[in-house]
């Protein structure tokens, strides 16, 4: 299938690993130019030449994404009209507290960048999409902002937080002709999911780390962990005009858990 996206030209916030670089990779592929937007422009740079080796024009902007101010900086220096914009950035909250444990200084961290980041970069791209009535944008959210989870409070409440912007935002720019949706990855293999998931299941069930691989897998109807390249995939079908009657969705990319 044509997804009709060559020539476009896509903003990426966090492009620089994992999830965000099979993203930004798998845009460049289906022909789309580049803003690539993150603290780090040094972490983000290779991924940006591999993106420039597959012909595409690519402009990394450095941007704290809770700075309203530079949001809009970044946007209006752009080499280009932006058509798509995916919002990959966030981070992970506390890990392993209650909410009661939780500080207000860690549950306000995670809400402004997760929730407030995603709508500064909203914010900066809107008013151009609705002058041209034509935009698309996909907010990457989680599974436990759909379902909730013990000990993931403060993440689980800003990933929930953006699922009610997306759905806003989607009928406040759908007149004119903009699509707003939200991915909703469950756990992605990759490192972290490698490195500190696995060997923590592991220790505490007294496994082995290829049977805590197995146990977790065990716990979607797919039987099957997702990759970034499942994540990347719906990105692109979201932001694609073959999507053009879907908007205000949260699509779980999870093998089956967040219905279970």
């Amino acid at each position: 299938m044509d997804l009709r996206l060559n020539g476009k030209i896509a903003m990426i916030t966090g492009p620089a690993k994992g999830m965000g670089a099979a993203i930004t990779l798998a845009f460049a592929r289906e022909g789309c130019d580049l803003l690539l937007v993150g603290r780090d422009i040094a972490a983000i740079e290779p991924v940006a030449e591999q993106a420039r080796g597959l012909g595409r024009r690519v402009s990394v902007a450095a941007c704290d994404l809770t700075d309203t101010a530079r949001c809009q900086a970044v946007v209006d220096q752009a080499f280009g009209a932006i058509d798509i914009l995916v919002n990959v950035a966030g981070g992970s909250g506390p890990m392993g507290k209650t909410g009661w444990e939780t500080t207000r200084e860690e549950f306000d961290e995670i809400v402004t960048l997760n929730m407030a980041g995603c709508f500064n970069t909203m914010r900066a791209v809107l008013p151009g999409m609705i002058g041209r009535r034509d935009g698309r944008i996909v907010n990457v959210g989680g599974t436990f902002g759909m379902r909730g989870r013990a000990g993931r409070m403060a993440y689980s409440a800003s990933k929930w937080g953006l699922r009610g912007i997306t759905k806003s935002m989607a009928l406040e720019a759908g007149p004119f002709g903009i699509n707003v949706n939200l991915v909703a990855p469950g756990m992605v293999d990759g490192e972290r999911f490698r490195n500190k998931v696995v060997p923590t299941l592991a220790a505490k069930m007294g496994i082995s780390e290829e049977e805590a691989v197995d146990h977790h897998a065990g716990e979607y109807a797919l039987r099957r962990i997702t990759t970034d390249e499942d994540v990347a995939n719906a990105c692109l079908f979201l932001a694609s005009p073959v999507s053009r009657q879907i908007t205000g969705i949260d699509l779980p990319v999870d093998g089956g858990w967040a219905m279970l």
